[in-house]
């Protein structure tokens, strides 16, 4: 609505959700089956649409998704080339550079043809797994069992001194559309107020709050409340963010519609974009991390961090493996931090470490209660399920936020890395290719913008921060193709800039403190 910020818009949306919600009764108009029928064929209701929040749609969508299935994808690959030729040009134009200088330009030739790549994959080859049925799926897509029409859902939410945001939180959970639910709140030990709103809501909204004794950490928090959960499926979402009421239905959806898939991410942004400039930079930057990063894995199924703000697995996939994960140590200690990297590489990875992790926890009864077949899980990405989540204002939580990002992507990278060359051609080289470029940001900060002006090579670093920003207004045109009259899209240089010259050097200091940390939020 004209003259609302974002926060006003998705409030609004969630009160509706809510009134929907509290309208129907899914047992007398049909949308769930009674008990003993549960897995009589029943399709979910049709999915709902956040309209007062969500922007027209990119023009790739627009332009094709109307068409045939293989058209569709036929004019995707054409239109997707023609806007990177540019970008193919400079790599032409700077290739025969390389000889000369290998290192500078090899970094930059290798950085760009990256991205080409991954954006390339991402606005030709993905589709929305809860719109239409993928084109690439297993050949032993018979394997895997089917859910039931209208799985039941346990929504999963901890929460520790969270009392300025937890009430919209929990309201927007409250408010989804997917009938089959049960939402349940785990606080761990809170001191601010967060319980006896918690108490309050309970009560109006009818969810189960439970409530620790001691303070556990998030990932305890999360398993304790998993040993009540009945659900299907397993979702989860983080306190400080609010969801579309279709949010959940639409991930859910494409686990129905997709035996394969084991887990599913939905779309974040930014709920406080309009506060400071550095929100709208980060806003910019987690739609490019979501619409292009993951729609390139989901491509192959192989999507490597089913995020916080919405993570929707399966119980089959995922419930053996909660006991690794509340126990997961790293470099001889306790890891504290609960990374839904770690989270969704069991899924990725049980085909090949299933089996050990859980003979590791052989007594939990997250094992002992039923113990599921190991498969090779396919995780996807659901651009249409959104969820907006509170993102630092200022420089020092953001740097907080960052450090508690590397420390989970090192630990992570020791787990996953073992495994990820398993899982194909294409999504080993979207993998390992993010890995090293991470492993490498920091070196070439320091060769191109410290060594090599202290040797009088000046000119390098300009060439290589002209690199930078180049690649970020790369990604900043991307967003505005995606986001039609959107002008946040000029802060992504701004994003690539503090990347390259600042968050690239907090690896080194991540890994230096990597046992330090607790998992409440900053702020």
């Amino acid at each position: 609505m004209p003259g609302q910020t974002v926060r006003e818009d998705v409030m609004d949306t969630i009160e509706t959700g809510r009134h929907v919600r509290a309208a129907v009764d899914p047992t007398d108009c049909g949308l769930i089956p009674s008990a003993p029928q549960r897995n009589v064929s029943v399709p979910l209701p049709p999915v709902r649409s956040a309209a007062a929040v969500s922007r027209p749609p990119g023009l790739l969508t627009r332009w094709t998704d109307r068409m045939q299935t293989d058209v569709r994808f036929a004019v995707r690959r054409v239109l997707a080339m023609f806007c990177l030729l540019p970008l193919g040009l400079v790599l032409a134009r700077e290739a025969p550079l390389l000889p000369a200088k290998p290192l500078v330009i090899g970094y930059g030739l290798t950085v760009l043809t990256g991205t080409i790549a991954m954006l390339q994959i991402a606005y030709s080859r993905y589709d929305d797994p809860s719109v239409r049925t993928l084109r690439r799926r297993p050949k032993d897509l018979d394997t895997f069992p089917p859910l039931p029409a209208v799985p039941k859902v346990s929504f999963l939410l901890a929460v520790k001194d969270e009392v300025e945001c937890i009430e919209d939180c929990v309201r927007s959970m409250a408010a989804s559309d997917y009938p089959n639910l049960d939402i349940i709140v785990i606080d761990d030990l809170s001191e601010d107020g967060t319980r006896e709103i918690l108490a309050r809501l309970a009560v109006e909204l009818d969810i189960t709050v439970i409530n620790l004794e001691k303070n556990l950490g998030k990932k305890h928090a999360l398993v304790r409340g998993c040993e009540q959960a009945d659900g299907d499926v397993l979702a989860f979402t983080d306190s400080d963010c609010v969801l579309a009421p279709d949010a959940l239905r639409r991930c859910v959806q494409a686990l129905v519609d997709h035996a394969e898939l084991g887990a599913v991410s939905g779309h974040c942004r930014a709920l406080n974009v309009d506060k400071t400039v550095f929100t709208k930079a980060q806003d910019v930057w987690y739609e490019g991390q979501f619409r292009v990063a993951k729609a390139a894995e989901s491509v192959f199924g192989s999507v490597t961090c089913v995020s916080g703000p919405l993570a929707v697995f399966r119980r089959d996939a995922v419930y053996n493996y909660f006991p690794a994960w509340a126990g997961d140590r790293f470099l001889g200690a306790p890891f504290r931090f609960a990374t839904d990297r770690q989270l969704t590489g069991y899924v990725l990875g049980q085909k090949w470490v299933g089996r050990r992790l859980k003979k590791q926890y052989a007594d939990s009864s997250f094992v002992t209660a039923q113990d599921y077949p190991e498969r090779k899980w396919r995780i996807g990405y659901v651009q249409s399920a959104k969820v907006w989540t509170n993102v630092p204002e200022h420089f020092g939580p953001f740097m907080k936020q960052q450090i508690r990002w590397k420390k989970s992507f090192i630990r992570n990278t020791f787990f996953t890395g073992t495994f990820m060359w398993r899982r194909g051609f294409f999504p080993s080289c979207l993998y390992y290719g993010h890995v090293l470029w991470v492993l490498a940001a920091p070196l070439m900060a320091v060769r191109h913008m410290i060594w090599a002006p202290m040797q009088g090579g000046l000119f390098v670093s300009v060439l290589y921060l002209s690199g930078v920003i180049l690649k970020g207004s790369i990604w900043g045109l991307a967003f505005k193709l995606d986001n039609p009259g959107d002008s946040h899209w000029r802060y992504r240089p701004l994003m690539s800039l503090l990347s390259a010259l600042l968050l690239s050097w907090l690896l080194p200091y991540s890994l230096a403190t990597i046992r330090r940390g607790i998992w409440s939020r900053t702020k």
